[in-house]
């Protein structure tokens, strides 16, 4: 397994601070630094760790036609299907 760890350091949604009127433009620009431009060079069957809520928010907002995991999601993706039918997740 390959692992790349993005070293640009935070989404810079930092929660509803990101939300907040007059801020916005500080987590796009944080985003536009290293977040979305590496969500955008990962490979399609590459999965996108991102453990924070407000990082997963952020991939969401850039429309980049991708979506965050959290950590406890990623295993249950590698597990076969049950034959009860359970998805993945």
């Amino acid at each position: 397994m390959d692992l790349d760890v993005l070293d640009a350091g935070c989404c810079g949604l930092a929660a509803n601070f990101g939300v907040g009127r007059g801020h916005c433009n500080v987590p796009v620009a944080c985003a536009e630094h290293g977040l979305w431009p590496a969500v955008t060079d990962a490979g399609p069957g590459t999965a996108i760790l991102a453990d924070g809520f407000s990082c997963r928010t952020q991939i969401e907002a850039g429309r980049l036609g991708r979506s965050g995991t959290h950590l406890a999601q990623l295993p249950a993706r590698m597990l076969p299907e049950s034959s009860a039918g359970n998805p993945r997740g």
